[in-house]
């Protein structure tokens, strides 16, 4: 009895091997799923001739769903970070009541590479010096105390010296404050360039205020003063809302994509000069548009 039990048992397991060796060749035997759920992952499979793009894309899929899974959402984190701030400086010109004495102390402060949205609160007074913003140190907001008494200024014209053999700035480098990174946010401040109003005809008098080489600029509630070429809208995407931008000649320039809800004041001595020069190379990447903008006249 026994040794008639035991003979089914060599059919079971050719039957077995026949039906291994008939799924193994295709490599996924009709499994469209992709990875099946609660499976550990492991190393990534080969895309085998025999899968269907469909297959591929839905292996992809929830290979991402796994990887997504294991960061447990630190990209919304690090979205948040960036959105909401994470401390704040103040800059106030007596060192008993501010970190800093100077805006771009608190800015030479940062990270090289900042990723975090910051807060420079920058207290009443007229602060005299020359700002640059690095071109990595992204998410800063810039908050005065209001328009009328936080002022940032500085007086270079395009042909200032550089201190490199003497040669001239160009239009540039004249900014008093320059700003080369991303997810910049100014709030209720002055840029001033204080270059006095160059003759009609004069040639390197050209003085930026404010001169903005990133995407992503909003300037809330802020005034630009100067003469020729106060604001230098140069590249990026920028809304400036509720602003004040005063100067003489082409006062607003640049090549940047940008929305304006300000008031423009045209200074007297050339009350009908061009307001823009908008187009420096490529005209179909500028586009400068005014909306409930007003003219200013005394």
């Amino acid at each position: 009895m026994a040794v008639a039990l035991l003979r089914p048992v060599p059919c079971i397991v050719a039957l077995a091997a026949v039906v291994i060796v008939a799924v193994a060749p295709g490599g996924v035997a009709g499994h469209t799923r992709g990875v099946r759920p609660g499976r550990a992952a492991g190393k990534q499979q080969p895309f085998t001739e025999n899968a269907t793009r469909a297959e591929e894309i839905e292996r992809q899929f929830m290979e991402w769903v796994r990887y997504m899974g294991g960061l447990e959402h630190s990209t919304f984190h690090h979205a948040l970070a960036r959105a909401f701030p994470s401390y704040t400086l103040v800059v106030d010109k007596n060192p008993a009541f501010g970190d800093f004495t100077t805006i771009q102390a608190a800015v030479d402060s940062l990270p090289v590479i900042n990723l975090v949205r910051v807060v420079i609160k920058v207290n009443a007074g007229t602060y005299t010096e020359k700002v640059n913003i690095s071109p990595m140190r992204a998410f800063i907001t810039l908050e005065g105390a209001g328009a009328d008494r936080t002022i940032v200024q500085w007086g270079d014209t395009a042909d200032s010296p550089s201190g490199r053999a003497g040669r001239p700035l160009g239009t540039y480098n004249s900014a008093s404050f320059a700003v080369n990174a991303q997810y910049f946010l100014a709030r209720n401040i002055t840029f001033k360039n204080t270059s006095p109003v160059p003759k009609p005809g004069a040639s390197g008098k050209q003085a930026v205020a404010l001169r903005v080489s990133a995407d992503n600029a909003a300037f809330v509630g802020c005034k630009f003063l100067g003469a020729q070429d106060t604001l230098y809208d140069h590249s990026g995407r920028h809304y400036y809302k509720e602003c004040y931008i005063e100067g003489s000649v082409d006062f607003i320039f640049g090549n940047a994509l940008s929305l304006y809800e300000v008031k423009l004041f045209p200074l007297l001595l050339f009350p009908r000069e061009i307001l823009f020069l908008s187009l420096l190379r490529e005209i179909a990447t500028t586009l400068c548009v005014l909306v409930s903008c007003t003219e200013v006249q005394i």
